[in-house]
């Protein structure tokens, strides 16, 4: 990790703070930066999952034991 400067809105960090359980704002930097690349990880796999034709529902119903 590196060390930098930058100014932070007070506010929205104690917000986000808030929202995700941290107690210092070097977590709260944190925690909100990994939450961005984890959300658009999650788009991403959610656009790969609606492509017709990627995922077949009936096939994994049934690896789990489900009746298609």
């Amino acid at each position: 990790m590196s060390k930098t400067s930058i100014y932070i809105d007070r506010d929205i960090a104690n917000q986000a703070a808030e929202i995700l359980g941290t107690t210092t704002l070097r977590e709260t930097v944190n925690a909100s930066l990994l939450e961005t690349v984890l959300a658009r990880r999650r788009l991403e796999a959610l656009e790969l999952f609606s492509e017709e034709g990627r995922f077949d529902i009936d096939a994994a119903e049934c690896a789990w034991g489900g009746d298609a």
